[in-house]
């Protein structure tokens, strides 16, 4: 499987470390029930069959966080753009 870095370009995944499945927002403390709600948030994944939004990291790289739509059947790469924002450019 290749990924292709925004700023690196297409590299081999070996290259990257999963940080597996993007995590939903972050439950609002004051809310009532809270403590279920980040019960779920830590440690509840959906492990989708198919398209899937993971977090990846590209440490034998450019060492940035890549957001990675990946079929998880197929295992075909979708998209990938960097996690703290800009485009695919890297800009």
């Amino acid at each position: 499987m290749r990924i292709n870095c925004p700023y690196c370009g297409n590299r081999d995944v070996a290259e990257f470390s999963s940080m597996g499945e993007e995590p939903a927002k972050r439950p609002d403390p004051q809310q009532a029930d809270a403590q279920t709600a980040f019960v779920d948030y830590v440690y509840l994944r959906n492990n989708p069959a198919g398209p899937n939004k993971e977090l990846w990291y590209h440490g034998q790289g450019c060492r940035q966080w890549l957001r990675v739509n990946r079929n998880t059947l197929s295992h075909k790469i979708l998209g990938v753009s960097l996690a703290a924002g800009g485009d695919q450019n890297g800009k």
